[in-house]
């Protein structure tokens, strides 16, 4: 996973509250199971003029020229709610999306984002509004600052900090997954495999030697 620590780039808002999974991509997009081949279908009902087209809605924010190569979306409350579906992170992340920052999320779109290299901004919705008034008249030239070190979103002279989980924060500026996270511990972890195998020697006469890795010396 690519680390993240600072940003600057074109924002764009979608400020409903509850875009659910379903409006971030339709089940009739996942036509794949891997993490690719889905950026298709990202807002499919929204970004297109027809069910299962692809004509762009020109009133659909993400198809207007102002807000080419978006990497920042601005939402509103509960965003990413519905379904568990990882598909939606996927596919925004295929997109080319960093960075959303909004009032709430769901807890599992939250977690979703975080363990595949995007950025939950949670912020209060007056900034969020801010930020979207900020943007509108010229988004290329108004591009926003999320700064992942600091845990600052800045815009022009606005200054926004945001709190994140210090284990999800380091995961997205040192790009881990869950198990390279782990893994930074295996020093530990072996040390007590060590440890319990001579307080507990019945424990592991119970495996066999096939599935289970000998302690390091």
């Amino acid at each position: 996973m690519e680390p993240f620590r600072f940003l600057r780039a074109v924002a764009a808002p979608i400020l409903r509250a509850n875009v659910d999974t379903d409006a971030i991509i339709p089940s009739r997009e996942m036509k794949s199971v891997s993490k690719t081949g889905l950026v298709d279908g990202l807002f499919a009902g929204w970004r297109y003029t027809e069910i299962g087209g692809r004509e762009p809605n020109p009133e659909f924010v993400l198809n207007q020229p102002a807000y080419a190569g978006t990497k920042i979306l601005l939402g509103g409350e509960n965003f990413g709610c519905g379904s568990s579906r990882e598909h939606a992170v996927w596919a925004l992340h295929e997109y080319g999306i960093r960075v959303v920052i909004a009032p709430s999320f769901s807890p599992i779109f939250r977690g979703n984002c975080v363990r595949n290299g995007i950025v939950p901004v949670t912020l209060p919705a007056e900034s969020v509004a801010q930020l979207a008034e900020f943007i509108a008249p010229d988004p290329q030239a108004r591009q926003i600052d999320v700064d992942l070190e600091a845990c600052q979103v800045r815009a022009g002279v606005h200054v926004y900090s945001f709190e994140l989980e210090s284990e999800a924060r380091e995961m997205l500026l040192e790009g881990l997954d869950g198990i390279d996270l782990t893994l930074k511990h295996r020093a530990d972890i072996d040390a007590f495999v060590v440890r319990d195998r001579l307080q507990r020697p019945w424990i592991y006469s119970l495996v066999t030697p096939t599935n289970v890795e000998k302690p390091r010396a």
